[in-house]
């Protein structure tokens, strides 16, 4: 969504409500703005600065604001375009990091979702629980996913399964680090065993038995 910046007839409610100690969110649900755009400018109106001070700063920044689009160059769309090719995604293309992208992650899945580079993105979480996906990701050979933020509706079959969970008795409440092997066996075979409309009514242990070979079986 596109940020409309504020007019000069929204910043100066904000001033006389600064001055009358309106609280800032109320204030954000009078001119129908987050409450965070108004505290910013309560927070520099604190200091000491006048109205007229933030407007000026505010327009300096606004005329540096913009995004500019990524122009990626043709041996880095080269190298992503060949990493493809082997089955890389955008989290291992950045994560591994054998060569400098000039972008971040989130702008390389952007690339991909519009089609740049023929790739289906599926996104499912993007708590701060992962932290440390890429140390997992290497260290694993794992392709990691994350949805947009402010976009819960990427993470369907993830909230779905999470609350599948919580009703099985894994509850907020519950520490996890305390949990005995055979229960998290348990629900895992259970999950496992659950038959699914996206998979044709077949259970994921029967979808994943069907792409094992028998020598996979014997090596085991």
């Amino acid at each position: 969504m596109t940020y409309t910046h504020l007019t000069t007839n929204e910043l100066t409610i904000i001033a006389h409500s600064f001055v009358q100690k309106l609280k800032a969110y109320r204030v954000a649900q009078m001119i129908n703005r987050c409450a965070e755009t108004v505290y910013r400018v309560y927070r520099y109106l604190e200091t000491g600065a006048s109205i007229a001070d933030y407007q000026d700063h505010y327009m300096r920044n606004k005329q540096r604001c913009g995004r500019k689009r990524t122009q990626l160059s043709l041996a880095e769309l080269t190298y992503i375009n060949d990493k493809i090719a082997q089955g890389w995604t955008p989290d291992t293309i950045i994560g591994r990091a054998e060569r400098p992208i000039s972008c971040n992650r989130r702008t390389l899945y952007r690339m991909f979702e519009r089609g740049q580079f023929g790739f289906d993105v599926r996104s499912f979480d993007n708590g701060k629980e992962f932290a440390g996906w890429r140390e997992i990701a290497n260290q694993f050979d794992l392709h990691t996913y994350f949805a947009e933020v402010g976009a819960p509706n990427q993470r369907g079959l993830n909230e779905n399964n999470n609350g599948l969970l919580r009703r099985d008795g894994l509850t907020k409440q519950l520490d996890f680090r305390n949990l005995p092997d055979e229960l998290v066996t348990q629900l895992m075979s259970k999950r496992n065993n659950l038959p699914r409309k996206s998979l044709g009514y077949r259970t994921p242990y029967e979808v994943f038995m069907s792409y094992v070979t028998d020598e996979q079986l014997f090596s085991f």
